[in-house]
């Protein structure tokens, strides 16, 4: 099993996700061209983003690094980045069947209207692995690791439901599309509860600074294209210990500055081939759901939110971000862990806070401030038993990316700071039963309302249909 499936993911997202899309498009209708043409785009889409990524790792990669050993800035935890997390996650005994178990439970709380999001994003299954793959070694108990792994699925589906029609409303093109991506979710509950605080501040309320905002009032210092080029020279300037040194690195520096604002300019267009991917097969799947399956309406598909990290207030936010969380790692009191190849997953902590800020970018920037804080901190945290497990995936697989340096504990901001992972560990980690057992309570509590809602929405759009019958007669 953890062969087929090692397999299986190690084909791709570019791979899979077209000849995913083209079997899904012809079961729904579409014709092969068409279904063939929606999952090559969607695959391009993934490929691009990948090259950007790299642009992004390889252009700043090495130059924090050096601003690191020019400051000595060297923290114990090392930062080993989504890829090491995922190889960790995927090389273990909850990682060999996280998928189908995940997708059995997907169906299980569909069929019981638990749920309305159909999760197709098998990739991104290995954050539920990954929290699983912690337990499992920190309580040397298989069973623990996949009931951490589930809990944490089954949230993230409700929180994904919660959450669909707020994102469809604030991103164009996203009818019947859902995030349920947990290191995503984990951030709805701040989202909320900041936006909720800043709004009753007198005058914060009525700050309206989003993306276009910026655009009109600072010109070309506030596209994300200029502040990218900013930013990168500012990481360059850092890079050189004297003012001579700098005189003499400007064509490196100047050419980080370019390199950054490409990052900034690129993602926006490469999101573009997803939702054009995207949309031939959400509109032929809702529009087969209202055709077959009487009071289905409303069924979403769950997607990677590589979908919408396009947008230009993620882009700004996480681009301030970066120097600001650099500098908080190191004067936080307590903190370990000094976040370099994770940063690229910055922009993923924004997809399902935005549709709350409604894009404001100074809450985001609040939001996303909370969020790296706590974030260092559960890294730090977790770090322990992050160590275990790479070790242990290390001496079976000899892997070289989750080789840990000598002297440090391993560690990953991407969801070894989410703070869903976070609680489900600590309840099942430290209080054990009694954790357990609140975990069970919470979530089936999210399940009966969830239950309630979608029960409550067909009630409604069946009475909806029902009233459009009698006025056409």
């Amino acid at each position: 099993m953890e062969s087929v499936f090692s397999y299986i993911i190690g084909l791709g997202a570019a791979v899979m996700m077209p000849v995913i899309f083209t079997v899904l498009g012809l079961c729904i209708g579409i014709r092969l061209g068409d279904a063939l043409k929606s999952g090559l785009k969607v695959g391009v889409g993934f490929i691009g983003l990948s090259i950007v990524t790299a642009l992004l790792t390889s252009a700043l990669g090495p130059a924090l690094n050096t601003v690191v050993d020019i400051y000595n800035l060297q923290l114990h935890v090392f930062d080993m980045g989504w890829p090491a997390a995922a190889a960790v996650a995927y090389n273990t005994a909850v990682g060999a069947f996280i998928i189908p178990v995940c997708l059995g439970v997907n169906i299980l709380m569909l069929l019981t209207r638990t749920t309305r999001t159909v999760n197709i994003d098998l990739w991104n299954y290995w954050h539920f692995a990954f929290i699983g793959a912690v337990i499992y070694f920190a309580s040397d108990s298989l069973a623990w690791g996949f009931f951490g792994a589930i809990i944490c699925y089954i949230i993230t589906l409700i929180l994904a439901d919660l959450t669909a029609k707020k994102f469809q409303r604030f991103y164009k093109d996203m009818d019947g599309i859902s995030i349920p991506q947990p290191f995503c979710a984990g951030f709805v509950p701040f989202a909320w509860a900041i936006n909720k605080g800043l709004d009753k501040i007198p005058g914060i309320e009525k700050l309206e600074i989003d993306a276009e905002g910026m655009k009109k009032k600072f010109g070309l210092l506030g596209e994300p294209l200029f502040l990218g080029v900013i930013v990168g020279i500012g990481i360059g300037c850092l890079t050189c210990a004297s003012w001579s040194e700098i005189v003499k690195q400007i064509p490196y520096i100047l050419g980080l500055g370019i390199k950054m604002g490409a990052v900034m300019e690129l993602i926006p267009r490469v999101t573009v081939l997803f939702i054009e991917g995207l949309k031939p097969i959400s509109d032929a799947t809702r529009s087969l759901i209202a055709r077959r399956f009487k009071g289905a309406d409303g069924l979403n598909i769950g997607m990677s939110p590589a979908l919408v990290i396009g947008h230009p207030a993620t882009l700004v936010v996480s681009l301030l971000l970066i120097p600001v969380t650099l500098f908080l790692a190191v004067v936080l009191p307590g903190n370990q862990f000094l976040p370099l190849a994770s940063l690229a997953g910055m922009f993923y902590v924004f997809p399902l806070v935005l549709p709350f800020t409604k894009g404001n970018v100074f809450k985001t920037f609040i939001i996303g401030l909370v969020v790296m804080v706590t974030g260092l901190y559960m890294v730090t945290n977790l770090s322990e038993w992050f160590t275990l497990a790479a070790k242990d995936v290390f001496a079976a697989t000899k892997d070289s990316a989750v080789a840990i340096p000598g002297g440090f504990s391993g560690g990953s901001l991407d969801f070894a700071g989410s703070p869903l992972a976070w609680i489900v560990f600590q309840c099942t980690h430290n209080l054990k039963w009694i954790g357990a057992g609140l975990l069970v309570l919470i979530t089936a509590g999210m399940m009966w309302w969830n239950r309630v809602l979608i029960l409550r929405n067909t009630i409604a759009m069946q009475k909806a249909d029902s009233t459009e019958i009698q006025t056409t007669e």
